[in-house]
């Protein structure tokens, strides 16, 4: 729950100059309840009350915010600028009800009667209603207005339409320990009904052909595949039927790969989409 007000520095004011502030007159009929919010990296937990972590690790910048009023009804407008497009994605992904639908505001946006979450390039935009009643259409005009002003792309990160689309269920970021490895450090996870595919891109092949390496040492006996730049599959008690690859500067593969499908040809296909 956000409980306290930050002190704007002039400092932070520096490290933030040039991120799309919130206004509360981008909606007609509102205005500023109290002085504007301004955290920086670490300093959110002031905000957060210890739930900063859930921002930091994808890669939390900075977050401008205020709190708007009418009639009676405030709204907590919070904008956030994380680490790149991937990053504000990922969190997007991870605060948002799957349940609901997506709004096409941005590059992907929520809607609920007290609630509204946005993401756009590199900025992750979150409103939250503290009084009862449905509040959508005004969380939907406070969220178009303020795409109008976030700069970038509205794409999807490029790495999400390379997962086969059939049969998936989720596909999200994972910020850290992809498949519960720590040598996968942040990477996309797909869930299907008979395993999970996953691609990490490092800062280059030979940083990439590195972490094949030490996965190799790490899982001991595997054994050669010949997917994409390089690949081997093996047989985990966790991880189940797997197979890893390298491609360029990504690591990829499948794992819990259920009988019946053969994890090397699911590798081979997710490798053929990678560039």
């Amino acid at each position: 729950m956000k409980s306290r007000i930050a002190i704007v520095t002039a400092a932070a004011a520096l490290l933030c100059w040039g991120q799309p502030a919130p206004d509360c007159q981008l909606v007609p009929g509102w205005s500023q309840k109290g002085p504007a919010r301004t955290f920086i990296g670490e300093d959110l937990f002031e905000y957060m009350d210890g739930n900063s972590e859930g921002y930091l690790i994808y890669g939390f910048r900075n977050m401008k915010g205020v709190t708007c009023a009418k009639d009676g009804v405030e709204f907590i407008l919070d904008v956030s600028e994380m680490a790149d497009a991937d990053a504000a994605y990922g969190i997007f992904s991870a605060t948002r009800d799957p349940r609901q639908p997506v709004a096409s505001i941005g590059t992907a946006a929520e809607i609920q009667p007290r609630r509204a979450v946005m993401v756009k390039d590199r900025y992750y935009v979150e409103i939250a209603v503290n009084q009862e009643g449905d509040h959508a259409p005004a969380l939907k005009a406070f969220m178009a207005a303020m795409e109008a002003r976030i700069p970038g792309s509205t794409a999807l990160p490029a790495t999400l339409s390379w997962f086969p689309a059939e049969a998936r269920k989720s596909l999200r970021l994972i910020p850290e320990s992809v498949l519960g490895i720590r040598l996968l450090r942040r990477g996309y996870v797909g869930e299907y009904d008979y395993g999970k595919a996953f691609l990490v891109k490092e800062t280059s092949p030979e940083a990439a052909a590195a972490v094949m390496e030490k996965l190799r040492a790490r899982f001991g006996a595997t054994r050669p595949a010949q997917v994409a730049d390089e690949g081997f599959h093996y047989e985990e008690k966790y991880l189940g039927r797997m197979c890893v690859f390298r491609k360029g500067a990504y690591v990829g593969g499948w794992a819990n790969v259920s009988e019946g499908r053969d994890p090397l040809a699911l590798a081979g296909a997710l490798a053929s989409q990678v560039h």
